[in-house]
């Protein structure tokens, strides 16, 4: 009778460590930054406002983020069981239902905060968890494509983050230009996504994922990943240039030759190289956001 009791009992609450285990907290660097880029493409003066931005911050790596990563693997807790055991959930660190309930309250979280940050960060903290769910959980299941899923990722982590960020600091919709090429970042993430699906193709054959290395192949893929990348930025330059922002122009242009050079090497070993571009390219994009945003706030 005892140990029936202990079976039909609920599982205990996760411990504290295990929960941040499972938002991931080396995800949060994309969204933060590309919130920062966002503040500063705002040219408000942040003076009085530093309580705003630490709620922005916490609203886009933690919550948003980490809720996302929370979603994803409690979808993913049968083949984390197998590819993973030691993550949280399929090791049974956070038992039963815990990860769903997890997610949730990380989904009101972020929308209780965001409601308090008017309504347009409302909004995008709207979008960016709906296309979290959708990355996700079934039916969408949109990390299965290899064109919807990479570019929900690069949308919630660079498009919105950065669009919250600007929309915070002004309290109104950013202008124009800026909507662009934030648009443009998040578009170009795609390839960078991307690049994370060439450590996985057999598995992804095996298992019916449709990556874009699983369905076209690695040397095409790498080619369109890199594109992907370049094209978005060089519109970056030539908006800038069209705004008289030429310091900042010529420092997207500087960041994209190196990029260029990078990907050249990226493109002889997709599967061994990709990690090491990740390490190399991808910094100088997110250093090329920031040279964007400085010039974008310099217009205010």
């Amino acid at each position: 009778m005892t140990r029936l009791a202990r079976q039909l009992a609920p599982p205990a609450p996760p411990a504290a460590a295990d929960i941040l285990e499972l938002t991931k907290p080396i995800t949060w660097f994309p969204p933060m930054w590309a919130f920062g880029c966002g503040v500063v493409a705002s040219g408000q003066p942040v003076g009085g406002k530093l309580l705003l931005l630490i709620a922005g911050v916490a609203l886009t790596g933690p919550l948003v983020c980490g809720t996302s990563q929370m979603v994803n693997d409690w979808f993913d807790r049968h083949v984390d069981a197998i590819n993973q055991p030691e993550r949280p959930i399929p090791s049974g660190r956070i038992a039963g239902s815990w990860g769903l309930w997890l997610a949730c309250l990380g989904t009101a979280g972020s929308l209780a905060l965001a409601a308090t940050m008017g309504s347009l960060v409302f909004l995008a903290t709207i979008a960016a968890l709906v296309l979290a769910w959708a990355y996700s959980a079934p039916p969408a299941r949109l990390k299965t494509s290899g064109l919807w899923g990479p570019l929900a990722v690069g949308l919630s982590y660079e498009s919105l983050t950065w669009f919250t960020g600007s929309a915070l600091m002004l309290g109104a919709l950013p202008p124009v230009t800026t909507l662009e090429v934030l648009l443009l970042y998040g578009i170009g993430a795609w390839g960078i996504m991307t690049l994370n699906d060439f450590k996985a193709v057999e598995g992804d054959r095996l298992t019916g994922v449709r990556s874009l290395p699983a369905e076209v192949g690695i040397n095409p893929a790498v080619l369109l990943a890199c594109l992907a990348m370049a094209i978005p930025q060089a519109l970056v330059v030539l908006l800038l240039l069209g705004q008289g922002l030429d310091k900042s122009a010529g420092a997207v242009a500087i960041s994209l030759a190196l990029q260029v050079a990078c990907m050249a090497r990226l493109t002889t070993d997709p599967k061994r190289f990709a990690p090491w571009y990740n390490a190399t390219g991808v910094t100088l994009y997110v250093l090329g956001m920031a040279a964007a945003a400085i010039g974008l706030g310099s217009l205010a």
